[in-house]
């Protein structure tokens, strides 16, 4: 049962972290001018693609794990879910986030701000499928 703790440890993390960024870090960029905030975003997004990937990645994996494990068919729910963020960012967020990082530092403007504040409403379905996933999981546990 090993794998199906941790898959719930890192999905739950997944969960935390995209969290995070819809209800603190988000809304905390808005207030900054264009610049600033295309400037903060950058950096922010290519640390947190690195995590989060990664996160859902060993989640799903684990969360297959136990589910082979087990044989029980909760734990792929919630290894589906939480690798659902693969497909979902490169077809739903990956344009938007071209746009973004194509955007020269001193070229912000009123379209980069929109297009950040597009990239935060489609950040939240990552949140809820985190949260999904983490709540299969924990079904999945009893």
């Amino acid at each position: 049962m090993l794998a199906g703790q941790l898959a719930l440890a890192l999905a739950a993390a997944f969960a935390g972290a995209a969290f995070y960024v819809n209800v603190a870090e988000q809304p905390a960029r808005l207030l900054l001018d264009d610049n600033s905030l295309l400037a903060q975003w950058k950096p922010s997004y290519a640390r947190g693609f690195a995590m989060q990937a990664s996160l859902a990645v060993i989640a799903g994996a684990l969360g297959l794990l136990a589910a082979w494990q087990t044989g029980d068919w909760r734990w792929a729910v919630g290894a589906v879910l939480i690798l659902a963020n693969w497909p979902y960012t490169l077809l739903g967020i990956m344009s938007t986030n071209s746009k973004l990082n194509a955007i020269a530092a001193g070229n912000a403007g009123p379209a980069s701000r929109s297009l950040i504040e597009t990239w935060g409403r489609l950040h939240a379905v990552r949140t809820a499928l985190g949260i999904a996933a983490t709540l299969a999981y924990l079904w999945a546990l009893n």
